[in-house]
Parts: C-alpha cells; sequence; structure tokens
C-alpha cells in the first residue's frame, strides 16, 4: 500500500497570462503542461466534454506530464448530456482508446451529469457504471439539488458509487456566490456553476473537491478554511484526496493551489511537498 498524497491542481495547465508570471517567458505554446506540473500535481481536463483532443496531442501530454501527475478529463458531453449515459458505449471505448497512452495518469475520469438528471436517473447511473471497463477509475459529479440533503436520494447516490468503486466529485461553490459579481468572469461563473450544499464525503480512497473561489486570492483562504482539516483527516484515514482550485478568470489559480497544499501540509507534516515551481533556466533543460 502507498503512502497518502494530496494532489492540487487548476481547471486548465495552459493559461498564456501565467507565461512570465508563473511560468517562464519562453514557455511555447502548447508547451505548458511542462512548467505547470512542477507548480501542480494535478490538473482538470475540460476539454474533453467538447471532443476528443487528436492522437499526437495526448502523445505530447504523455510526455510532458511526470510520473504520480494526474488529469482528470472529463467524459464528452455526447454520452453524459445528449445520451444521457444511454447507448454510449462505442463512445465511451473511443474516449479511453483515445485516453490510453497517459495510462494512470488519466484518472479518475469525470462523468459530469447535468442538473436535470435527478434520483429518477439512479437506475440510468446504475447500469452505466455497471458497463464501464473495471481497469480505468471513476468519479461522478452530481449537480440536482436532492443529491445534496443528505436525504434517502444522497444514501442511494452513495451507496451506488460505493456499490461500484466510483469516487464522488464534491464541487464547493459558496465562494463565488457570495463574492462579487463585478467583472465579466464573475458574472459567468454565478450563471454556469451550481449552487448546491456541500457534502463532504469520501466514498473511497481517492476523494475529489472542486472549490470555486473568488477573483481575489486573499478572499479564498477563509472560504476553504474548512477544507483543509477536513483534507487532512482523509490523509490519516490512508486516503489520496485531490484538490482542484478555481477562481472566475483562474488568473491567481496556480499559486492558490500550492497555498492550500501547504496549509493542509502544516497539520500532516509527513504529507510530500510539492515539485519545486520550474525556474527559467531549468526550462531550458526541460523543453527540448
Amino acid at each position: 500500500m502507498t503512502d497518502p498524497v494530496l494532489r492540487v491542481g487548476c481547471a486548465m495547465w495552459a493559461d498564456r497570462r501565467w507565461i512570465g508570471r508563473y511560468f517562464p517567458q519562453d514557455t511555447p505554446p502548447g508547451r505548458e503542461l511542462v512548467p505547470y506540473s512542477t507548480w501542480c500535481t494535478a490538473v482538470e481536463g475540460n476539454t474533453t466534454f467538447y471532443g476528443l483532443p487528436a492522437e499526437r496531442t495526448v502523445n505530447r501530454w504523455a510526455e510532458d506530464a511526470p510520473n504520480g501527475f494526474r488529469f482528470m478529463f472529463k467524459l464528452p458531453r455526447a454520452i453524459t448530456h445528449e445520451r444521457r449515459l444511454r447507448d454510449a458505449d462505442r463512445e465511451v471505448a473511443d474516449t479511453l482508446e483515445r485516453l490510453e497512452p497517459l495510462g494512470e495518469r488519466a484518472a479518475p475520469l469525470s462523468i459530469q451529469l447535468p442538473s436535470s438528471f435527478s434520483p429518477d436517473d439512479l437506475g440510468i447511473l446504475a447500469r452505466f457504471l455497471g458497463g464501464l471497463p473495471g481497469d480505468w477509475r471513476w468519479a461522478v459529479e452530481v449537480r440536482h439539488d436532492d443529491f445534496c440533503t443528505g436525504g434517502p436520494s444522497e444514501r442511494a447516490l452513495n451507496d451506488l458509487l460505493a456499490e461500484h468503486r466510483a469516487e464522488r466529485i464534491i464541487i464547493d461553490t459558496r465562494a463565488v456566490f457570495a463574492g462579487p459579481r463585478v467583472t465579466r468572469a464573475e458574472r459567468e461563473a454565478v450563471e454556469r456553476k451550481p449552487e448546491l450544499t456541500v457534502r463532504p464525503v469520501a466514498i473511497g480512497p481517492d476523494p475529489v473537491v472542486r472549490f470555486i473561489g473568488q477573483t481575489r486570492a486573499d478572499a479564498n483562504p477563509n472560504w476553504w478554511a474548512k477544507w483543509v482539516p477536513k483534507v487532512a483527516q482523509w490523509l490519516e484515514e490512508g486516503r489520496s484526496p485531490t484538490v482542484f482550485v478555481h477562481t472566475p478568470d483562474n488568473e491567481v489559480a496556480p499559486p492558490l493551489a500550492r497555498r492550500f497544499h501547504a496549509e493542509v501540509r502544516a497539520l500532516v507534516p509527513t504529507l510530500p511537498p510539492l515539485p519545486e515551481p520550474v525556474t527559467a533556466a531549468a526550462q531550458q533543460r526541460l523543453l527540448p
């Protein structure tokens, strides 16, 4: 059994505003994953929700991502939102085949369900999870209010996920809904993100938290304060959580993710440190 780890990351790894600020100035387009993986140890993969990347692109990611790094790619919306998990075997197989070069680094795969996917649809989710290959790891994000009340619908969901060894993705949007709605990014975040009661449950060994914060960096630690001891507790239980830190525009997300890791490590001193962020000089050694 390996020692538990805490992985932290952002919603993306390629934001050109990070070049010269967090990443070396000479980071070429398409190779941002190299410096990113020294700042963070995980990343969400939203691009697959809209379409599968080219094979050569996935191969480049496989070259650039170090061992121990984790991508959490979303299943395409054709599977989750259009087909609503029905008759999608071919699409699932195509997704897994395309991501196969990443191996265990593509874990877990995210099944993000629409808010209209209700407790009445749990039978569909059960059949879908039951038909998935067992050599891949899966996590489910639900957005219907009834799954976040602590009642029978939530218990049924959690039992179903445990039966199929799938994680539950926890989304915490309290900060962004409480924050200012001045910028376009702030308004869009409120429009697009669900406002749900936060349910800090861990189904399996690798819980996932998506924290959606505020634009101002120093406003966020107060909002994630309760997550720090919770994540420390999971680590003490032998779990290996992943926490993704967002802000409406994500401009300050990489250092915020590292700050969260540091706060947890202050409670769990045995937690391995994050890599040292790459410097401009080291960039010449990392990029051919």
